[in-house]
Formats: structure tokens, C-alpha cells, sequence
């Protein structure tokens, strides 16, 4: 076994605090990382308040890490001590589904999902399972700690030229938006809208343009439209001033919601252009405003996303290298982390918390 220690909740009322605890030796396939920087997602708040509803206390978030190996097991081949390596969402998935063979492990339709880096099984085991699942354990304990265990084939290398403190949001942040950006073909001189300018979106905004599309940026936050042409949009609104949206009817090919908390979509639809489609990957409640009368008449859609494959990740990995790419972070002590939660609540972080681990003794 191998001695961790991290910070976690032991309850939805509980603030973050450190704890130890233990994790396997590693298996045959599996990495040993000694985690350098975590970055932290609107998700951690949600899940550690059980948002929703779905928590396994005690919860030790955190699924944007990076670190470096420490140790391989013996049938590892494309890992070594020292190399610089990322984990994000998941740690394994069922392998044997349609989506997981099509390399799609992030759609895992096995009996129990994929595997969380934290807070365990997607799908947990039922009664009928004997309350067993088919990864032999409730919960997962994320980078929010000096260590993880991970199945090799669910890591990912961090290229040269990447700030490794800059790249743990692009493990999920990053992966959110380059997934859809990429499954809807989004190419040179489309239009996109990006809703939402915070870590999701302002990273959408950085991918997009360098892809080359034209991007509008809609934030609620009035002192955000100059920060967002600065990184590259053509244009920026406050999506609540219905007088500046009027003259984008019909504008675009593509608009993705990255609005963390439920938001009502139905003035989103007049923007978009006929076949075009409002993909949501901001939050998983209910869609509000959805009127299938304005769908109908224009053939678009409204669909979701799920963060994005292991292929998917090291792609947008090694395209922002290329492209030199990186999320704007503000690098905190752990100590510092129940304050970042609050700040990110209030829409006040620019734009990515990340948590030097060096600082968790």
C-alpha cells in the first residue's frame, strides 16, 4: 500500500481538508505519478456539495493532474520514471462496449460506466449486482493529493513546450470544448458563439480561433468583453443585453454553452443559422427555453457533450503545444483551496485555479 496524503470532504456541508490515506500498490499496467499541479473545475465544487446527488464521501476531488512518474508495474511500455504525464476525467472504463472500442471510453455503456478519477463508478453497482461493480471499488480519490495510481492506457503524455502548471486545465477544460469543436467539424471561417466566459469558455474561445474560426464571445460579466477580444475573440456582448444579441439572428454554425449553472437557452436558438446546432457542456440539469417549433422550422439542435476521449485529450494536448496554446491560471496553495471554491462561485477566478501540490505537507 502505498501512504497518500490530500484534502477532501467528508460531508456536502464540510470544507476541504487534509487527510490521509491509502492507495493500492500498482498493478501490472498501471503508473505511479507523483502529482506537481492540480487544477480545479467547477466540478470539484459540485461534487464535493453533492450537487448532484450522486457523491461517495469522503470525496477528494480533483481530475486536472499532472505530475511525474515514479513508478510503472511490469507490464507498462509506454511510461518511465520521470516522464511528465496528465491524467483527466476517467481512469478506466468497461473496454468491452461499442463506445469504448470505437476509442469513445468517455460514452462507456458498460454495466458501471466509466471510472472517475474521483467519486468512483459513473453508474454504481444496484442491489441486483450484490452491490458489487466491475472496478471492485465505491470510490475514487483524485489529484487533490500527493499521488495517484493510474491504468497506463489512461494517462497521457504532456508534451515539450507545454508549462506543465498550465496544462492541468486542458485535461478538462481544455478536452470539454475541443471535443465538441471537433465532432461538429468546426473548421477555418465558421462562426461560433461561445456562452460563458470562464475556465470552459475562455478556453473554447483559444481553440476555436486557432482553428480558425470567426468567434463571439456572450458572457454575463460586463468587464470580461475586453479580456475576451484580447484572446482572440471578433466579437463580445453581455449575453443579457437582448439589444446587442438582435443583430446576430442567424449567425451562427456553431454555439457552445459553457455556462457552469442551469441557464436558459431559449433566445440562444434565434441566434443560430439554419442545420446549426446549440451544444450544452456547461452543466447537467434540465434545458430550460427550448422551443421545438424554432428547431423544426430551421433543422438545428440542441445537444450535449461529455468532456472528450483519451485520444481526444492527448490531441488537444499536443495542438496546444503546436499552437502554443495555454489556459490563463492563477497557481494557489492548498491551504488556499475552500477560498477558490468560494471565488469560483462567484464567477470571480481569471481563469483557472490550479493548486501547486509542492504546498501539501
Amino acid at each position: 500500500m502505498i501512504k497518500t496524503v490530500g484534502y477532501g470532504a467528508q460531508a456536502a456541508t464540510s470544507k476541504l481538508e487534509r487527510m490521509e490515506f491509502e492507495r493500492d500498490d500498482p498493478k501490472p499496467n498501471e503508473v505511479v505519478i507523483d502529482v506537481l499541479f492540480t487544477g480545479v473545475c467547477h466540478s470539484d465544487i459540485h461534487q464535493v456539495k453533492n450537487e448532484w446527488k450522486n457523491t461517495v464521501y469522503p470525496c477528494v476531488p480533483g481530475h486536472e493532474i499532472v505530475g511525474r512518474v515514479s513508478r510503472t508495474g511490469g507490464e507498462v511500455t509506454r511510461f518511465k520514471e520521470g516522464d511528465l504525464v496528465g491524467v483527466g476525467c476517467m481512469i478506466d472504463s468497461c473496454r468491452q462496449c461499442e463506445p469504448c472500442e470505437s476509442g469513445e471510453e468517455n460514452y462507456c455503456e458498460g454495466p458501471n460506466g466509466w471510472l472517475a478519477t474521483y467519486n468512483g463508478p459513473m453508474v454504481p453497482a444496484t442491489e441486483a449486482d450484490n452491490g458489487e461493480n466491475m472496478y471492485g471499488r465505491d470510490n475514487t480519490f483524485g489529484g487533490y493529493s500527493n499521488i495517484v495510481v493510474v491504468p497506463e492506457d489512461f494517462v497521457l503524455a504532456i508534451p515539450d513546450g507545454l508549462d506543465p502548471k498550465a496544462a492541468a486545465p486542458i485535461l478538462c477544460a481544455g478536452v470539454t470544448t475541443w471535443s465538441p469543436l471537433n465532432h461538429w467539424g468546426v473548421g477555418k471561417g465558421d462562426s461560433v458563439a461561445i456562452v460563458g466566459f470562464g475556465g470552459l469558455g475562455h478556453m473554447a474561445l483559444k481553440l476555436a480561433a486557432a482553428i480558425g474560426a470567426e468567434v463571439t464571445v456572450l458572457t454575463s460579466t460586463p468587464e470580461k468583453i475586453e479580456e475576451a477580444k484580447r484572446m482572440g475573440a471578433h466579437a463580445a456582448f453581455v449575453e443579457t443585453d437582448k439589444t446587442s444579441l438582435t443583430p446576430l439572428a442567424g449567425s451562427f454554425d456553431l454555439i457552445l454553452s459553457t455556462v457552469p449553472d442551469k441557464h436558459e437557452v431559449g433566445t440562444l436558438l434565434d441566434l443560430l443559422k439554419r442545420d446549426a446546432s446549440l451544444v450544452v457542456v456547461g452543466n447537467l440539469d434540465v434545458i430550460d427555453g427550448v422551443d421545438n417549433s424554432k428547431l423544426a422550422f430551421h433543422r438545428q439542435s440542441v445537444a450535449g457533450s461529455l468532456i472528450g476521449s483519451i485520444a481526444e485529450t492527448q490531441d488537444v494536448l499536443d495542438f496546444c503545444a503546436s499552437n502554443g496554446i495555454a489556459p490563463d491560471v492563477e497557481v494557489i496553495d492548498i491551504k488556499d483551496i475552500n477560498d477558490a471554491f468560494t471565488r469560483v462561485e462567484n464567477g470571480e477566478a481569471r481563469y483557472r485555479y490550479v493548486i501547486d501540490m509542492a504546498t501539501l505537507t
